[in-house]
């Protein structure tokens, strides 16, 4: 039998090496500069828009979730300068002067409203007692739920009882500083059952374990520490009811209550 001919070997030499490679393209020069000019000139105009152009630049501040504070009282504080480029605003800056301008804020969100605004979402610290500063003409401190001494008022929050430390200055006051006695005296007070908060006019610090409460109508509360908190508000509430003509109560041990008088 004859072998292949010559030309069948090539076709079968061509079906072994598969299908042929087109040729590598490789990009021109040319391309490659022009497409790193328009990658450069994007990045140029994208610079230009933000920092450059009149399009997006602060033109108002606004102020949402103020309650004693005014909305132009922040404004102020915040210091933004209308006219300068949005994305130049510095966030954390405005929140820093906030904060040291006015410490009434608790705590202060600071946004970028594209494309001309720069919004200041307030939350304001909420007195839960007051310390009377009897040399600073009968004004009061408030202080809020961190024990932070946050402002000074001419008129009593209504609603918010007077803290009096009556600590003398002794060991007790050193193992106990001031700034402690006042947490505890902000803890109790959070403690308070609802319907006897209304009624609290002050919260008496003797010593760290030494807290009373003065309601209205002459009657006491010996509080005690600030510990166990709830227990002793659930037991004060079910001690007032039980007696509701007495006018001192106990529930510095919340497991054994008394009351008294008449």
């Amino acid at each position: 039998m004859a072998g292949p001919t010559t030309a069948e070997r090539g076709e079968r030499q061509k079906l072994e090496s598969g299908p042929p490679r087109l040729p590598r393209l490789r990009p021109r020069p040319r391309t490659f500069i022009i497409l790193l000019c328009a990658v450069v000139l994007a990045g140029a105009g994208s610079v230009w828009v933000l920092y450059g152009s009149p399009w997006l630049r602060v033109e108002h501040v606004s102020v949402s979730g103020t309650r004693v504070l005014t909305e132009g009282q922040v404004r102020e504080a915040a210091d933004v300068s209308l006219g300068s480029p949005l994305i130049s605003v510095g966030i954390d800056e405005i929140e820093a002067r906030l904060r040291q301008e006015l410490p009434r804020i608790d705590s202060v969100d600071v946004v970028r409203s594209w494309p001309h605004g720069i919004g200041l979402k307030v939350t304001e610290r909420t007195p839960v007692l007051i310390v009377e500063n009897s040399g600073n003409g009968g004004k009061y401190v408030e202080v809020d739920a961190k024990g932070v001494r946050f402002a000074t008022v001419s008129d009593a929050p209504k609603g918010v009882p007077v803290l009096e430390l009556a600590v003398s200055r002794s060991a007790a006051l050193r193992r106990f500083p001031e700034a402690r006695l006042v947490r505890e005296a902000v803890r109790v007070a959070g403690d308070l059952p609802a319907a006897v908060a209304r009624d609290t006019g002050t919260v008496k610090v003797r010593s760290y374990d030494s807290i009373s409460l003065e309601l209205s109508g002459g009657r006491t509360v010996m509080w005690g520490s600030g510990e166990k908190g709830s227990a002793k508000a659930r037991t004060l509430t079910a001690l007032l009811k039980a007696s509701p003509g007495a006018r001192h109560f106990d529930v510095s041990v919340p497991t054994a209550p008394a009351s008294s008088g008449s």
